[in-house]
């Protein structure tokens, strides 16, 4: 999305008489200007697709076991483009993770959060492709459970968590229960 800003970043409409010409420059919607749209990427990749895939491949499929489906769709939405999103924006912009979920405001974090970036875009992609390879879903899960389980007991340690922290830690914990369900029933051959 452009947005119409001066050299200064005030939003077309605000600027004074006179201020000159304006010039175009891309807007993250994910930033300050937009604080819901973390939570609707979340909620869309942790619950709404995870979900609606598993209800339409089930109504396709009825004999499809549900403990089955849950781990490979939760395994496609939420670890592998919830990463893989999370790891490009981690590596393209880790100001955003570093000041946001970790609460630092120096740039000698920066590297830091581009490597825990591309961790994250790692495991995303191999929990996209996971509906090629079904074997990677165990493993995926497995490894994306023990992350999330560990990154929201962390979240939940923080006193005065940002309503960002906050999400992440539901968001996590609930991935990891549901990783942990699924790691589970398949090691007991319960699916």
């Amino acid at each position: 999305m452009l947005v119409a800003v001066d050299p200064f970043g005030t939003p077309e409409g605000h600027l004074p008489e006179g201020a000159g010409r304006l010039r175009l420059r891309p807007r993250n919607l994910a930033g300050k200007g937009h604080p819901n749209l973390y939570l609707a990427i979340v909620a869309l990749t942790m619950f709404v697709l995870p979900l609606g895939s598993m209800a339409a491949e089930h109504s396709l499929r009825p004999d499809a076991s549900l403990i089955w489906l849950a781990g490979k769709w939760f395994v496609f939405w939420g670890v592998g483009v919830r990463l893989a999103l999370a790891g490009a924006r981690q590596v393209l912009q880790p100001a955003f993770t570093a000041r946001e979920i970790f609460h630092m405001e120096s740039s000698d974090a920066l590297p830091l959060v581009r490597e825990l970036g591309v961790a994250n875009l790692a495991t995303g992609i191999v929990g996209l492709s996971s509906l090629l390879a079904p074997s990677f879903v165990l493993p995926v899960a497995i490894s994306a459970g023990i992350f999330y389980g560990v990154a929201g007991a962390r979240h939940a340690a923080e006193r005065g968590r940002s309503r960002n922290e906050t999400i992440a830690m539901a968001s996590d914990l609930f991935i990891f229960a549901v990783l942990a369900a699924f790691v589970g029933a398949s090691v007991l051959n319960l699916r």
